[in-house]
């Protein structure tokens, strides 16, 4: 690595829903000072966008229709001091409480599909990294988004134990359901992003394995800075 790079790496942190990578990643970009960006609340948004809309629900989804609507979709992320973080803004809308419900959830998979909305958020996000000294999170950011990433870190945990944080995180948001929904969707998203076509959502070969079903924030942020660190 050139000198003046050492402090000015890419972090990738693919992996399954739920399995807590948006919070590491968070919690990396503030001990790093790096840029943090969440690109599952950037499909979230997408996503929102068409429940909106009337592109997709229960029983029926019209990806052309969304296709069509794309460059009506400009997201963009904005750092509130009190919170500590950037949320996440459509067309000018704070969304962030919106897009972090279970019925975007049920539909997100589905819109993630669709290779013109993954075309458009890579493009996005790849521009976002272009001045590197960023922890981007997501399915795919070790294999497509940034494959020349110098950390690639790949997240994993049970179904049920990812579904128990999901369904405690949804109830502490004032959410009622119930654990089994949760599960399922849990299984869903997993079964979706792991088969799709475009961009599935698989382990990088030289990316790390990490199975933070035992493991608290602060052991898997001391880990994933440790190989930081290694890098310098």
């Amino acid at each position: 690595m050139a000198e003046d790079d050492k402090q000015n790496i890419i972090i990738a942190i693919d992996g399954f829903s739920s399995t807590g990578k948006s919070t590491i990643a968070k919690q990396l970009a503030k001990a790093l000072n790096y840029i943090y960006v969440d690109t599952g609340a950037m499909y979230r948004a997408v996503t929102y966008y068409a429940i909106e809309q009337n592109i997709i629900g229960e029983g029926f989804f019209s990806s052309d229709a969304l296709i069509a609507q794309l460059h009506h979709i400009h997201i963009t992320f904005k750092f509130n001091e009190e919170l500590g973080f950037a949320e996440v803004y459509l067309n000018n809308k704070n969304i962030e409480k919106a897009i972090r419900t279970l019925e975007v959830s049920r539909f997100v998979s589905p819109v993630a599909t669709i290779s013109e909305v993954r075309q458009k958020l890579v493009e996005e996000q790849q521009l976002m990294g272009k001045d590197r000294g960023i922890v981007m999170d997501g399915r795919d950011i070790g294999t497509v988004v940034f494959p020349d990433a110098e950390i690639k870190i790949f997240m994993i945990a049970s179904a049920e134990t990812r579904a128990k944080r999901r369904y405690k995180e949804l109830l502490e948001r004032g959410h009622h359901l119930s654990y089994d929904e949760v599960l399922e969707n849990v299984t869903t998203r997993d079964r979706i992003d792991s088969s799709r076509e475009d961009s599935p959502l698989v382990k990088a070969v030289d990316a790390i394995e990490i199975d933070n079903s035992e493991m608290t924030i602060d052991e898997q942020v001391h880990q994933i800075l440790k190989l930081v660190n290694s890098k310098e």
